[in-house]
């Protein structure tokens, strides 16, 4: 069993429910293969305690904090400094402490585009985003930047359209509009297949050539992934997008370079 001392350095994320995260195995393996004197851990945190949990775990000189659902676009707000990108976006992932103070940055858009970069480039890409909440937001803003073109489609398309003009989005509807044009990218952010066997679109409506990315990870392979694979498309596991975004915040707390596979096989580990 591992040794905690007085000078062990704590992170956490912050989520609600928290009973099915992996992001602690990851960054505990992480520390471990880096000799990082630091230990990983997760709170369970209900939106009406947001506040409290982050103000705590400054007065307690926690490191790092990780924000997960549903508190992405709530925790922007309680930083003491929100980083140009994160801004942007509109939520924030990760708070750093840095001389006492909050920095509030997401590294979301960092994960989905370097987990669908392992297939695919995107440049030039015409990609469909489901979901408009924070995970969405970080989607799109990345298949932006990386030169892609980008419609949003979300169960109330109100709240599609609102995220689209915000990032620039070209388009926006609701989930039904799935096949009213082509498109080379789907990226899926919502919670459909967590729970259920289930998936957000028809099979017939995912080109055969598209590359598909779940953000939801557990089960490894949801419906969605499975109709992919079964019309030919290319598949992204969203182990892949956590696993990206969390050596991100390990950049950004210690500037070192994350060891990507020990970070895999710890996630794989924590699914067993």
């Amino acid at each position: 069993m591992r040794t905690i001392g007085p000078r062990t350095a704590l992170c956490a994320v912050l989520l609600h429910p928290a009973g099915h995260t992996r992001s602690p195995a990851m960054h505990n393996a992480a520390f471990e293969a880096l000799g990082i004197d630091a230990v990983y851990v997760a709170f369970d945190v209900a939106p009406s305690g947001l506040a409290d949990a982050v103000r705590g775990a400054r007065a307690l000189g926690l490191r790092q904090l990780a924000v997960s659902i549903p508190h992405k676009e709530a925790a922007l707000a309680l930083c003491d400094e929100v980083d140009a990108t994160a801004r942007r976006i509109g939520a924030v992932n990760t708070l750093t402490l840095d001389g006492g103070r909050w920095i509030g940055s997401n590294t979301d858009w960092l994960g989905a585009v370097r987990a669908l970069e392992r297939t695919t480039a995107l440049a030039g890409r015409d990609a469909v985003v489901l979901g408009a909440g924070g995970a969405a937001r970080a989607a799109v803003f990345g298949l932006l930047e990386r030169g892609a073109r980008v419609r949003v489609l979300n169960r109330t398309p109100a709240r599609a359209r609102e995220l689209a003009a915000e990032l620039g989005a070209g388009g926006a509807g609701p989930l039904e509009a799935i096949g009213d044009a082509p498109f080379d990218v789907l990226v899926n952010t919502t919670s459909v297949g967590l729970r259920e066997d289930v998936s957000p679109i028809p099979p017939g409506a995912i080109p055969k050539d598209a590359v598909v990315l779940d953000a939801v990870y557990d089960p490894p392979r949801t419906r969605l992934l499975r109709d992919a694979a079964a019309r030919g498309a290319r598949i992204v596991e969203g182990k892949w997008w956590l696993v990206h975004q969390a050596a991100e915040q390990l950049r950004l707390w210690t500037t070192r370079d994350a060891p990507l596979d020990a970070m895999a096989a710890a996630f794989d580990r924590a699914g067993t």
